[in-house]
């Protein structure tokens, strides 16, 4: 039996130097973007505002954030892999926090009414998971709850910054996406890339009741990024309105759950055969769209015009 053993603690030994190598390479390539580099002039600063502005409070709030975030994993994760911690700590979080100074920046500049962001207040609910985390084997499922998150949490920013560096372009204000915008958007792949990484390899590492579990939580607890209650969900449908990422109905909608599900689907629910996407995927974002419709008298999806 020893020997057996052998070949697999190899094998996570190789596993782990991979992921140390992705995060330094990280640090290494994409240091926080300088501020100096930023060039804030625009050419119609109030359309922009008009045209964007939930969008860019809402990115902002969420990019400042993770101050918070990485509190929340000090608690969910009591005894994390030194690489997670690295990778969070060291790189994730300095890239992420000089996002959101650069954003709110911005916001400022066109007068966007900012949302406030929750630095410090962790709920009670990842307390209690992060006590449960002492346990032998449930910290590995809190471990691939965050690695789950935050595939798709990266996968939703990377196309909303891109759908934001085009509505730029197209207003013509061009200085602003290629210094704002294309210098953040260039950073997000690297931290979905670690999250795959490192997904597939704890996956791999579960037992049969850990993935069962997980796939428990994740359809119980899946919400859209950076929302925490009824009005943040509501706020995000407005991005995605914003964005053009939902006016298209239940059609549209469902291609964009399926590429923010599409890695944890290949990763936990590839044997549902005919399954495209996790069904909570797409309902946490109709719910979005729906809340953001009502809180301005309409339905959703808004009827289209005969011929369209």
């Amino acid at each position: 039996m020893s020997d057996l053993k052998i070949p697999r603690r190899r094998g996570r030994r190789r596993e782990d130097s991979r992921l140390a190598d992705h995060v330094d390479r990280l640090g290494e390539e994409h240091p926080p973007i300088p501020l100096g580099s930023v060039d804030y002039s625009m050419k119609k600063p109030g359309l922009l505002a008009e045209r964007f502005g939930p969008v860019l409070a809402y990115m902002t709030r969420v990019e400042l954030e993770v101050e918070r975030n990485v509190l929340e994993l000090n608690i969910l994760l009591p005894d994390p892999p030194e690489v997670d911690r690295h990778f969070y700590a060291d790189v994730w979080m300095p890239q992420e926090t000089r996002h959101g100074q650069i954003l709110d920046k911005l916001q400022h500049l066109i007068g966007v009414q900012p949302h406030e962001p929750n630095l410090a207040d962790v709920s009670f609910s990842l307390k209690f998971l992060g006590a449960l985390g002492r346990m032998p084997g449930v910290q590995d499922v809190s471990r691939m709850l965050y690695y789950l998150t935050g595939l798709a949490t990266e996968r939703s920013a990377v196309i909303a910054y891109n759908k934001f560096h085009a509505g730029l372009v197209g207003l013509g204000e061009r200085a602003i996406a290629a210094t704002v915008i294309a210098p953040i958007r260039r950073q997000e792949p690297g931290h979905f890339a670690y999250y795959q990484m490192a997904a597939q390899q704890l996956w791999d590492q579960l037992s049969g009741w850990q993935k069962w579990l997980t796939r428990e939580l994740r359809k119980r607890t899946f919400e859209v990024v950076g929302a925490y209650n009824k009005r943040q969900v509501a706020d995000f449908g407005n991005v995605m309105e914003a964005l053009k990422m939902s006016d298209g109905g239940e059609a549209e909608l469902r291609e964009y759950a399926r590429q923010v599900g599409r890695a944890e689907h290949e990763l936990m629910w590839a044997h549902r055969q005919g399954m495209r996407v996790p069904d909570y995927v797409f309902k946490s974002l109709k719910r979005a769209a729906v809340l953001a419709a009502e809180r301005k008298g309409d339905i959703w999806p808004a009827a289209q015009p005969a011929g369209s």
